[in-house]
């Protein structure tokens, strides 16, 4: 049986890409939501994340013993679309 992911999936990272500011999560907004994200069929998965005006992007590591989860700091949503179509096509990591 083929099994397709629906999500899409990261690119490898390019020479030179830029670096994102990963950081432990925090409540900077109050109330978020998940507008898109890669599939999770790999060890690392991607979310990025909206509310009140501002987005930013969550990474979640699968472990042996569980999850890690990292954010980036927030930015105006327009700036966080361009920076997550970076990401997928590995201009960022």
């Amino acid at each position: 049986m083929i099994v397709r992911c629906l999500s899409p999936h990261v690119a490898m990272a390019q020479t030179g890409c830029t670096r994102l500011d990963w950081r432990q999560p925090y409540r900077a907004l109050e109330r978020v939501r998940s507008t898109a994200w890669t599939c999770g069929c790999r060890a690392t998965a991607y979310e990025l994340c909206e509310g009140g005006g501002q987005a930013f992007i969550r990474r979640v590591v699968q472990l042996d013993t569980g999850h890690e989860v990292h954010e980036t700091p927030c930015w105006p949503i327009a700036e966080a679309r361009t920076v997550w179509t970076a990401l997928l096509t590995g201009r960022a990591r």
